[in-house]
Protein backbone atom coordinates (compact mmCIF):
# COMPACT_ATOMS: atom_id res chain seq x y z
CA UNK A 1 0.00 0.00 0.00
CA UNK A 2 1.10 3.60 -1.54
CA UNK A 3 1.80 6.83 1.56
CA UNK A 4 3.58 9.91 0.72
CA UNK A 5 6.43 9.47 2.80
CA UNK A 6 7.57 13.17 2.40
CA UNK A 7 6.57 16.07 0.30
CA UNK A 8 7.09 19.93 0.01
CA UNK A 9 5.10 22.58 -1.04
CA UNK A 10 5.86 26.29 -2.06
CA UNK A 11 4.73 29.50 -4.58
CA UNK A 12 7.24 32.21 -5.22
CA UNK A 13 5.96 35.13 -6.81
CA UNK A 14 8.66 35.99 -9.23
CA UNK A 15 10.48 39.28 -10.16
CA UNK A 16 8.03 40.40 -12.92
CA UNK A 17 4.75 40.14 -11.49
CA UNK A 18 3.26 42.12 -8.29
CA UNK A 19 0.81 39.88 -7.26
CA UNK A 20 0.87 35.33 -7.27
CA UNK A 21 -2.12 34.55 -8.88
CA UNK A 22 -1.11 30.91 -8.26
CA UNK A 23 -2.29 28.79 -5.38
CA UNK A 24 -1.73 25.49 -4.58
CA UNK A 25 -3.23 22.32 -2.08
CA UNK A 26 -1.19 20.03 0.04
CA UNK A 27 -2.70 17.79 2.28
CA UNK A 28 -2.19 14.38 1.71
CA UNK A 29 -3.21 12.07 -0.51
CA UNK A 30 -4.17 15.20 -2.61
CA UNK A 31 -2.23 17.66 -3.84
CA UNK A 32 -3.14 20.26 -6.58
CA UNK A 33 -1.64 23.23 -8.35
CA UNK A 34 -3.88 26.17 -9.88
CA UNK A 35 -2.10 29.36 -11.93
CA UNK A 36 -5.04 31.64 -12.76
CA UNK A 37 -5.30 34.42 -15.41
CA UNK A 38 -7.23 37.23 -15.62
CA UNK A 39 -7.00 41.14 -14.80
CA UNK A 40 -8.20 42.86 -11.63
CA UNK A 41 -6.83 40.02 -9.58
CA UNK A 42 -9.37 37.59 -11.21
CA UNK A 43 -6.84 35.49 -11.37
CA UNK A 44 -6.19 34.95 -7.99
CA UNK A 45 -10.05 34.65 -7.43
CA UNK A 46 -9.96 31.53 -9.80
CA UNK A 47 -7.27 30.11 -8.31
CA UNK A 48 -8.39 30.17 -4.61
CA UNK A 49 -11.87 29.17 -6.21
CA UNK A 50 -10.36 25.94 -7.20
CA UNK A 51 -8.54 25.41 -3.90
CA UNK A 52 -11.38 26.16 -1.65
CA UNK A 53 -13.50 23.65 -3.61
CA UNK A 54 -10.64 20.90 -2.91
CA UNK A 55 -10.50 21.73 0.79
CA UNK A 56 -14.03 20.25 0.47
CA UNK A 57 -13.16 16.82 -0.08
CA UNK A 58 -13.56 14.72 -3.38
CA UNK A 59 -16.75 14.07 -4.57
CA UNK A 60 -18.46 10.61 -3.81
CA UNK A 61 -18.11 8.20 -6.01
CA UNK A 62 -16.26 6.73 -9.50
CA UNK A 63 -12.64 6.12 -9.35
CA UNK A 64 -10.03 8.62 -7.97
CA UNK A 65 -9.48 9.80 -11.42
CA UNK A 66 -12.89 10.69 -11.81
CA UNK A 67 -13.65 12.33 -8.57
CA UNK A 68 -11.03 14.73 -9.42
CA UNK A 69 -12.69 15.28 -13.16
CA UNK A 70 -15.52 16.06 -11.69
CA UNK A 71 -14.24 18.31 -8.74
CA UNK A 72 -12.29 20.03 -12.00
CA UNK A 73 -16.13 20.21 -13.44
CA UNK A 74 -17.82 21.57 -10.22
CA UNK A 75 -14.68 24.26 -10.14
CA UNK A 76 -15.47 25.09 -13.35
CA UNK A 77 -19.08 25.96 -12.80
CA UNK A 78 -18.07 27.83 -9.85
CA UNK A 79 -15.58 30.18 -11.49
CA UNK A 80 -17.87 30.65 -14.57
CA UNK A 81 -20.58 31.92 -12.52
CA UNK A 82 -18.68 34.52 -10.22
CA UNK A 83 -17.73 35.76 -13.56
CA UNK A 84 -21.12 36.17 -15.08
CA UNK A 85 -21.84 37.54 -11.81
CA UNK A 86 -19.48 40.68 -11.86
CA UNK A 87 -17.54 42.50 -14.99
CA UNK A 88 -13.86 43.22 -14.06
CA UNK A 89 -13.99 39.02 -13.86
CA UNK A 90 -15.07 38.62 -17.44
CA UNK A 91 -13.33 35.68 -18.85
CA UNK A 92 -11.39 35.05 -15.51
CA UNK A 93 -10.05 31.31 -15.33
CA UNK A 94 -7.16 28.48 -13.62
CA UNK A 95 -5.42 25.44 -14.61
CA UNK A 96 -5.67 22.55 -12.21
CA UNK A 97 -3.49 19.94 -11.73
CA UNK A 98 -4.45 17.79 -9.19
CA UNK A 99 -2.93 14.42 -7.71
CA UNK A 100 -4.58 12.01 -5.55
CA UNK A 101 -2.32 8.74 -3.79
CA UNK A 102 -4.04 5.69 -3.70
CA UNK A 103 -3.31 2.48 -2.45
CA UNK A 104 -1.04 1.47 -5.48
CA UNK A 105 -1.48 4.39 -8.08
CA UNK A 106 -1.33 8.49 -8.37
CA UNK A 107 -4.29 9.10 -10.61
CA UNK A 108 -4.35 13.24 -11.89
CA UNK A 109 -7.03 15.69 -13.10
CA UNK A 110 -5.64 18.07 -15.32
CA UNK A 111 -6.50 21.52 -17.22
CA UNK A 112 -4.52 23.74 -18.78
CA UNK A 113 -0.78 23.87 -18.95
CA UNK A 114 0.32 23.29 -15.04
CA UNK A 115 2.37 20.15 -15.15
CA UNK A 116 2.61 16.76 -13.66
CA UNK A 117 6.22 15.06 -14.00
CA UNK A 118 7.53 11.54 -12.59
CA UNK A 119 10.98 11.37 -11.50
CA UNK A 120 11.93 7.33 -11.09
CA UNK A 121 15.69 6.12 -11.70
CA UNK A 122 16.96 9.54 -11.36
CA UNK A 123 14.98 10.31 -14.96
CA UNK A 124 11.98 12.71 -15.31
CA UNK A 125 9.05 11.90 -17.16
CA UNK A 126 6.54 14.63 -18.16
CA UNK A 127 2.71 12.52 -17.65
CA UNK A 128 0.52 15.57 -18.53
CA UNK A 129 -0.02 16.96 -21.78
CA UNK A 130 -0.32 20.82 -22.56
CA UNK A 131 -3.29 22.48 -23.08
CA UNK A 132 -1.61 25.44 -24.75
CA UNK A 133 -1.48 26.77 -28.31
CA UNK A 134 2.32 25.17 -28.91
CA UNK A 135 1.36 22.22 -26.61
CA UNK A 136 -1.28 21.34 -29.54
CA UNK A 137 1.49 22.35 -32.54
CA UNK A 138 3.80 20.07 -31.04
CA UNK A 139 1.67 16.91 -31.00
CA UNK A 140 0.67 17.80 -34.41
CA UNK A 141 4.23 17.80 -35.87
CA UNK A 142 4.25 21.36 -36.63
CA UNK A 143 6.85 21.96 -33.31
CA UNK A 144 9.60 20.72 -31.77
CA UNK A 145 9.85 20.61 -28.32
CA UNK A 146 12.61 22.44 -28.25
CA UNK A 147 10.82 25.23 -30.61
CA UNK A 148 7.84 25.17 -28.50
CA UNK A 149 10.03 26.47 -25.31
CA UNK A 150 11.46 29.43 -27.40
CA UNK A 151 8.32 30.26 -29.39
CA UNK A 152 6.49 34.24 -28.72
CA UNK A 153 2.94 32.31 -27.97
CA UNK A 154 3.82 29.65 -25.44
CA UNK A 155 1.95 31.21 -22.95
CA UNK A 156 -1.64 30.98 -24.64
CA UNK A 157 -3.19 28.30 -22.99
CA UNK A 158 -6.49 26.43 -25.17
CA UNK A 159 -8.31 25.03 -21.98
CA UNK A 160 -8.75 26.21 -18.67
CA UNK A 161 -11.04 26.28 -15.84
CA UNK A 162 -13.80 28.93 -16.04
CA UNK A 163 -14.32 30.65 -18.99
CA UNK A 164 -16.64 28.32 -20.80
CA UNK A 165 -19.60 26.92 -18.44
CA UNK A 166 -18.01 23.57 -19.60
CA UNK A 167 -14.64 22.28 -19.43
CA UNK A 168 -13.43 18.79 -20.39
CA UNK A 169 -10.99 17.34 -17.90
CA UNK A 170 -8.22 15.06 -19.13
CA UNK A 171 -7.83 12.41 -16.33
CA UNK A 172 -5.71 9.50 -15.74
CA UNK A 173 -3.53 6.83 -13.67
CA UNK A 174 -0.11 6.01 -13.23
CA UNK A 175 1.31 3.16 -11.11
CA UNK A 176 3.96 4.17 -8.92
CA UNK A 177 6.40 2.43 -6.88
CA UNK A 178 8.23 3.07 -3.59
CA UNK A 179 10.48 5.86 -4.03
CA UNK A 180 8.89 7.71 -6.62
CA UNK A 181 9.09 11.16 -6.87
CA UNK A 182 6.29 13.07 -8.33
CA UNK A 183 6.25 17.07 -9.29
CA UNK A 184 3.38 19.52 -9.78
CA UNK A 185 4.27 22.80 -11.05
CA UNK A 186 2.73 25.72 -12.71
CA UNK A 187 4.43 27.30 -15.70
CA UNK A 188 6.35 29.57 -14.00
CA UNK A 189 8.99 27.03 -13.64
CA UNK A 190 8.78 24.99 -16.62
CA UNK A 191 8.85 28.37 -18.86
CA UNK A 192 12.27 29.57 -16.84
CA UNK A 193 14.02 25.88 -16.85
CA UNK A 194 14.10 22.76 -19.21
CA UNK A 195 13.15 19.80 -18.05
CA UNK A 196 17.13 18.24 -18.11
CA UNK A 197 17.77 21.45 -15.82
CA UNK A 198 14.76 20.53 -13.41
CA UNK A 199 15.85 16.55 -13.47
CA UNK A 200 19.63 17.82 -12.54
CA UNK A 201 18.15 19.41 -9.79
CA UNK A 202 16.04 17.01 -8.71
CA UNK A 203 18.71 13.98 -8.56
CA UNK A 204 21.18 16.88 -6.93
CA UNK A 205 18.72 17.57 -3.71
CA UNK A 206 19.54 15.68 -0.75
CA UNK A 207 15.80 16.42 0.35
CA UNK A 208 12.40 17.40 -0.56
CA UNK A 209 12.55 20.79 1.04
CA UNK A 210 16.07 21.58 -0.36
CA UNK A 211 15.14 20.69 -3.98
CA UNK A 212 11.93 22.47 -3.95
CA UNK A 213 13.64 25.95 -3.10
CA UNK A 214 16.53 25.14 -5.48
CA UNK A 215 13.63 24.88 -8.36
CA UNK A 216 12.10 28.33 -7.16
CA UNK A 217 16.01 29.72 -7.32
CA UNK A 218 16.57 28.41 -10.54
CA UNK A 219 13.35 29.88 -12.07
CA UNK A 220 14.03 33.20 -10.61
CA UNK A 221 17.65 33.15 -11.73
CA UNK A 222 16.43 32.70 -15.41
CA UNK A 223 14.39 35.40 -15.27
CA UNK A 224 11.30 34.99 -12.77
CA UNK A 225 8.84 36.11 -15.42
CA UNK A 226 5.86 34.20 -13.61
CA UNK A 227 4.85 33.25 -10.75
CA UNK A 228 6.51 29.71 -9.75
CA UNK A 229 4.41 27.23 -7.45
CA UNK A 230 6.53 23.88 -7.23
CA UNK A 231 4.83 20.62 -4.90
CA UNK A 232 6.95 17.41 -4.31
CA UNK A 233 5.87 14.62 -2.97
CA UNK A 234 7.52 11.28 -2.80
CA UNK A 235 5.66 7.77 -2.17
CA UNK A 236 6.71 4.72 -0.26
CA UNK A 237 5.18 1.49 0.01
CA UNK A 238 4.24 0.29 3.55
CA UNK A 239 2.80 -3.36 2.37
CA UNK A 240 -0.35 -5.02 3.74
CA UNK A 241 -1.84 -5.42 0.71
CA UNK A 242 -4.78 -7.08 0.81
CA UNK A 243 -5.05 -10.94 -0.20
CA UNK A 244 -7.08 -10.31 -3.56
CA UNK A 245 -4.55 -7.57 -4.91
CA UNK A 246 -1.52 -9.71 -4.44
CA UNK A 247 -3.19 -11.27 -8.03
CA UNK A 248 -2.21 -8.04 -9.87
CA UNK A 249 0.79 -6.97 -8.38
CA UNK A 250 3.51 -5.03 -10.79
CA UNK A 251 5.48 -7.80 -12.47
CA UNK A 252 3.30 -10.70 -12.16
CA UNK A 253 2.72 -12.81 -15.23
CA UNK A 254 -1.24 -12.33 -16.34
CA UNK A 255 -2.67 -15.71 -16.52
CA UNK A 256 -3.27 -17.52 -19.85
CA UNK A 257 -7.17 -17.47 -21.15
CA UNK A 258 -6.95 -21.53 -21.23
CA UNK A 259 -5.13 -21.57 -18.16
CA UNK A 260 -8.38 -19.49 -16.52
CA UNK A 261 -11.06 -21.87 -17.98
CA UNK A 262 -8.88 -24.81 -16.93
CA UNK A 263 -8.77 -23.38 -13.34
CA UNK A 264 -12.29 -22.99 -13.27
CA UNK A 265 -13.23 -26.12 -14.38
CA UNK A 266 -11.47 -27.82 -12.01
CA UNK A 267 -13.40 -25.25 -9.32
CA UNK A 268 -16.59 -26.26 -10.58
CA UNK A 269 -15.60 -30.05 -10.83
CA UNK A 270 -14.50 -30.13 -6.95
CA UNK A 271 -17.57 -28.13 -5.73
CA UNK A 272 -19.80 -30.45 -7.72
CA UNK A 273 -18.10 -33.82 -5.91
CA UNK A 274 -18.05 -31.90 -2.77
CA UNK A 275 -21.82 -31.13 -3.09
CA UNK A 276 -22.84 -34.80 -3.97
CA UNK A 277 -20.79 -36.57 -1.49
CA UNK A 278 -22.83 -34.18 1.30
CA UNK A 279 -26.31 -36.28 1.97
CA UNK A 280 -28.94 -36.79 4.15
CA UNK A 281 -28.37 -39.75 7.11
CA UNK A 282 -30.80 -42.36 6.33
CA UNK A 283 -32.49 -43.91 9.43
CA UNK A 284 -31.44 -47.51 7.78
CA UNK A 285 -28.21 -49.34 8.15
CA UNK A 286 -28.54 -50.70 4.69
CA UNK A 287 -29.38 -48.67 1.20
CA UNK A 288 -33.51 -47.79 0.85
CA UNK A 289 -33.51 -49.89 -2.25
CA UNK A 290 -32.51 -53.26 -0.53
CA UNK A 291 -34.84 -52.83 2.90
CA UNK A 292 -37.24 -55.50 3.19
CA UNK A 293 -40.29 -54.35 2.46
CA UNK A 294 -43.50 -53.81 4.63
CA UNK A 295 -47.01 -55.49 3.58
CA UNK A 296 -49.27 -53.05 3.98
CA UNK A 297 -52.87 -52.95 6.33
CA UNK A 298 -56.15 -53.50 4.29
CA UNK A 299 -57.12 -50.74 2.33
CA UNK A 300 -53.84 -48.59 3.30
CA UNK A 301 -51.67 -46.74 0.59
CA UNK A 302 -47.88 -46.86 -0.13
CA UNK A 303 -46.39 -43.75 1.63
CA UNK A 304 -45.27 -40.97 -1.39
CA UNK A 305 -41.61 -41.95 -2.25
CA UNK A 306 -39.38 -39.24 -0.80
CA UNK A 307 -36.39 -40.01 -2.72
CA UNK A 308 -37.50 -37.91 -5.79
CA UNK A 309 -38.35 -34.68 -3.74
CA UNK A 310 -34.78 -35.11 -2.29
CA UNK A 311 -32.84 -35.46 -5.50
CA UNK A 312 -34.19 -32.24 -6.62
CA UNK A 313 -33.10 -29.57 -4.13
CA UNK A 314 -29.39 -31.31 -4.31
CA UNK A 315 -29.51 -31.04 -7.60
CA UNK A 316 -30.50 -27.44 -7.41
CA UNK A 317 -27.81 -26.72 -5.05
CA UNK A 318 -25.03 -28.39 -7.61
CA UNK A 319 -25.89 -25.99 -10.22
CA UNK A 320 -25.99 -23.32 -8.41
CA UNK A 321 -22.77 -23.74 -6.65
CA UNK A 322 -21.23 -24.73 -10.11
CA UNK A 323 -22.48 -21.31 -11.39
CA UNK A 324 -21.36 -19.36 -8.44
CA UNK A 325 -17.65 -21.08 -8.78
CA UNK A 326 -17.51 -19.97 -12.28
CA UNK A 327 -18.32 -16.77 -11.70
CA UNK A 328 -16.25 -16.06 -8.86
CA UNK A 329 -13.47 -17.41 -11.21
CA UNK A 330 -14.01 -15.69 -14.03
CA UNK A 331 -14.29 -12.11 -11.59
CA UNK A 332 -10.71 -13.02 -9.94
CA UNK A 333 -9.63 -13.85 -13.33
CA UNK A 334 -10.67 -10.44 -14.87
CA UNK A 335 -8.59 -8.58 -12.33
CA UNK A 336 -5.63 -10.48 -12.84
CA UNK A 337 -5.05 -9.78 -16.45
CA UNK A 338 -5.03 -6.24 -18.61
CA UNK A 339 -5.37 -5.74 -22.25
CA UNK A 340 -4.55 -2.77 -24.73
CA UNK A 341 -7.08 -1.35 -26.97
CA UNK A 342 -8.84 2.26 -27.58
CA UNK A 343 -11.51 4.18 -25.90
CA UNK A 344 -14.37 5.63 -28.00
CA UNK A 345 -12.07 9.04 -28.23
CA UNK A 346 -9.34 7.00 -30.59
CA UNK A 347 -7.09 6.82 -27.27
CA UNK A 348 -4.59 4.21 -26.59
CA UNK A 349 -5.75 3.11 -23.06
CA UNK A 350 -4.91 0.14 -21.29
CA UNK A 351 -8.23 -1.89 -19.89
CA UNK A 352 -8.39 -3.97 -16.60
CA UNK A 353 -10.57 -7.56 -17.38
CA UNK A 354 -11.34 -9.49 -19.89
CA UNK A 355 -11.86 -8.07 -23.72
CA UNK A 356 -15.37 -9.47 -23.98
CA UNK A 357 -19.32 -8.30 -23.51
CA UNK A 358 -21.97 -10.11 -22.49
CA UNK A 359 -26.04 -9.31 -23.12
CA UNK A 360 -27.65 -6.54 -21.78
CA UNK A 361 -23.96 -4.36 -22.41
CA UNK A 362 -22.28 -6.28 -19.38
CA UNK A 363 -18.94 -5.27 -19.55
CA UNK A 364 -16.07 -7.68 -18.25
CA UNK A 365 -13.58 -4.97 -18.40
CA UNK A 366 -13.18 -1.26 -17.02
CA UNK A 367 -10.79 1.23 -18.36
CA UNK A 368 -7.54 1.47 -15.95
CA UNK A 369 -5.13 4.20 -17.84
CA UNK A 370 -5.50 6.79 -20.49
CA UNK A 371 -2.50 7.49 -22.41
CA UNK A 372 -1.47 10.67 -24.43
CA UNK A 373 -1.70 9.01 -27.73
CA UNK A 374 -4.42 8.86 -30.02
CA UNK A 375 -4.08 5.12 -32.32
CA UNK A 376 -4.07 7.14 -35.61
CA UNK A 377 -0.68 8.51 -34.53
CA UNK A 378 0.77 4.71 -34.46
CA UNK A 379 2.42 3.02 -37.53
CA UNK A 380 -0.61 0.21 -39.26
CA UNK A 381 2.39 -2.51 -38.12
CA UNK A 382 2.22 -1.62 -34.95
CA UNK A 383 -1.18 -0.90 -34.38
CA UNK A 384 -1.92 -4.25 -35.42
CA UNK A 385 0.30 -5.63 -32.49
CA UNK A 386 -0.27 -3.09 -30.22
CA UNK A 387 -3.90 -3.04 -30.05
CA UNK A 388 -5.08 -6.87 -30.56
CA UNK A 389 -6.92 -7.56 -27.08
CA UNK A 390 -4.29 -9.93 -25.94
CA UNK A 391 -4.08 -10.76 -22.20
CA UNK A 392 -1.12 -9.13 -20.48
CA UNK A 393 0.24 -8.16 -16.98
CA UNK A 394 -0.30 -4.80 -15.37
CA UNK A 395 3.39 -4.14 -16.16
CA UNK A 396 3.74 -5.67 -19.32
CA UNK A 397 0.74 -3.48 -20.59
CA UNK A 398 1.82 -0.16 -18.67
CA UNK A 399 5.30 -0.73 -19.33
CA UNK A 400 4.38 -1.11 -23.55
CA UNK A 401 2.44 2.02 -23.56
CA UNK A 402 4.32 4.08 -21.26
CA UNK A 403 7.52 3.81 -24.32
CA UNK A 404 4.84 4.44 -26.56
CA UNK A 405 3.70 8.01 -24.43
CA UNK A 406 7.95 8.39 -24.60
CA UNK A 407 8.35 7.38 -28.19
CA UNK A 408 10.65 4.26 -27.43
CA UNK A 409 7.66 1.96 -29.07
CA UNK A 410 7.33 2.62 -33.06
Amino acid sequence: MLRVADYFADSDTGRARRANEDAFYAHAPVFAVADGMGGAQAGEVASRTVVDRLRRGLPDGGSPEERLALLAEEANDLIHRKAAEDEQRAGMGTTLTAAYVDEDAVSFGHVGDSRAYLFRDDKLQQLTNDHSLVGEMVRRGKLTAEQAEEHPQRSIITRALGPEPVVEVDHMTTFARDGDLFLLCSDGLTSMIGDDAIERILRAGPDLATAGHALIDAANAAGGRDNITVILFRVEDVGGRRQTDQATVVGEDAPRAEDVRAAAAAAAAQETTATATVAPPETTTEPASRAPKQPLPPGATAPPQRRRRRRLPFALVAIVAVVAVLLVAGYLASRAVFFVGTDSHGVVTIYQGLPYELPFGLKLYERYYSSGVVAAQVPNSRRRTLLDNALRSRSDATDLVRQLETGQLR
